[in-house]
């Protein structure tokens, strides 16, 4: 079964084809005309157009459609003795085409061969970019085919892309899928996290510094930019830099170079740059909270990415994907959600979009026994209220505790994401394995058992 768009400007035509369609256990979207078929576009999988139109003909709405997305076939419509026009469709790339009048089962044919066609390609797009980046890129609703296509399109070409969103929305995914797609996959993929640091540090540490530029700096050291050299330079929240360090990326990007701190030089540097960003640029550079001149130069190209609320129809796939993956790194087999809690997932909001559906995923298989979790279980997976001012009056935590609670937070997401691996956590805290010993010892995240001497995959 597809979803099967009917263009044709008389409506006996058009209502007609959709009871053919729907008999063949096809859905028909109908559309009068080439502007309403293009505003029905991103819902379909197979296209079908009459030639003869007024405003927009056949041949002029399948290049606006291939233009668009060149993966939905598109079947072209003609009056009989009309086969060099069927024939000049088919070399513009019409699927296939159809002289009138035709017969429902030949129209049957051809149609269930192009919705196979889609669906595969469909499949093999989606197969692409998760080989590309090593994970499962859920993207049922049409507002993720369509912003993966223009992904796609994009990556291939060497410009400045600005990826905007709310928070937890994937931004980070849709960076790390122009980079794999793009002709610079070979070189490397580097992120900075623009709100991180204080404007000293960032800048140091974005371009790079000389020996002596500041107390401290006993040697010299490369940037972020240039350790991007050939590859892609993801700025995370990028609309927080320092207006000073903006001048530096601005020239950066219009001349290629950049000049490390306390160096008397300018070094050249190749690095395509991808810029995310929650907040409203546009508004921060018309009021001088961005540089004007820096927020042209970004977006070149806007990617946006919509909120898990524009885009329900993912939920399900994503809160099953969620769960396998948990379940698995919980050590905990066979877990799966009801229909009736998938159900209810896809029903809410998320205003903290993919990470908050995650965390409460995570939660939610982190408290079960493996099995199938039901929608009375979904209350566990509602973080803790936060205190009211009345409780927590007097009981705040000195800055000692802040710290040690902080420090505790940083091992804790290192041993998960090493799942478990000391060794590699430590890698990842650049601190030595004895040093994160001792501190699991401190917070009590060891077990009584473990030993000193423990193997490098104990925990």
């Amino acid at each position: 079964m597809g979803r099967v768009l009917v263009v044709d400007d008389e409506a006996a035509m058009r209502f007609a084809l959709a009871e053919l369609l729907r008999e063949h256990g096809h859905e028909a979207v109908l559309a009068p005309g080439g502007h309403e078929a293009l505003a029905s576009l991103d819902r379909v999988d197979t296209v079908i157009v009459d030639y003869a139109m007024p405003e927009m003909d056949g041949l002029e709405l399948l290049e606006r459609i291939r233009q668009r997305d060149a993966s939905i076939p598109v079947v072209m419509v003609t009056a009989h003795g009309s086969e060099r026009l069927a024939v000049h469709a088919i070399q513009r790339g019409a699927y296939d085409y159809l002289h009138k009048p035709f017969e429902p089962d030949e129209l049957a044919r051809v149609i269930d061969r192009a919705v196979e066609a889609s669906l595969l390609r469909r499949e093999e797009r989606r197969g692409r970019i998760e080989r590309s980046v090593g994970k499962r890129v859920i993207a049922e609703s049409a507002s993720m085919r369509r912003l993966l296509a223009d992904v796609e399109r994009i990556a291939r070409r060497d410009i400045t892309v600005l990826v905007t969103g709310e928070s937890g929305t994937g931004k980070e995914v849709i960076a790390s899928l122009l980079h794999a797609q793009s002709p610079r996959a070979n070189g490397s993929l580097v992120r900075f996290n623009c709100a991180a640091l204080p404007g000293e540090l960032a800048e140091a540490e974005l371009f790079g510094h000389a020996k002596g530029a500041f107390t401290g700096a006993s040697a010299q050291r490369s940037g972020f930019f240039a350790r991007a050299d050939g590859g892609t330079l993801v700025l995370d929240e990028v609309g927080e830099l320092p207006l000073a360090i903006q001048a530096k990326l601005l020239r950066a990007l219009q001349n290629g170079e950049i000049q490390p701190v306390g160096a008397g030089r300018t070094d050249r540097v190749d690095a395509r740059v991808v810029a995310c960003t929650n907040r409203d640029l546009e508004a921060d550079a018309s009021s001088g909270r961005f540089r004007s001149d820096l927020y042209f130069r970004l977006a070149v190209v806007v990617l946006r990415v919509p909120p898990l609320r524009e885009r329900r129809e993912d939920i399900p796939a994503l809160a099953r994907e969620l769960c396998a993956r948990y379940g698995e790194r919980f050590g905990i087999g066979d877990v799966r959600l009801s229909e009736r809690l998938v159900a209810e997932l896809a029903r809410r909001d998320w205003p903290g979009n993919v990470r908050e559906l995650e965390n409460a995923i995570a939660r939610l298989v982190g408290l079960s026994d493996g099995g199938e979790i039901d929608l009375d279980r979904l209350e566990d997976a509602r973080p803790a209220p936060e205190p009211r001012e009345s409780e927590t009056e007097g009981a705040g935590l000195s800055l000692r505790e802040q710290v040690q609670a902080f420090e505790r937070g940083l091992i804790v997401r290192a041993l998960e994401e090493a799942h478990g691996n000391q060794v590699r956590a430590a890698q990842a805290l650049r601190t030595s394995r004895a040093t994160l010993i001792d501190k699991m010892r401190k917070y009590g995240l060891r077990r009584p058992s473990d030993r000193d001497d423990e193997d490098d995959d104990d925990t």
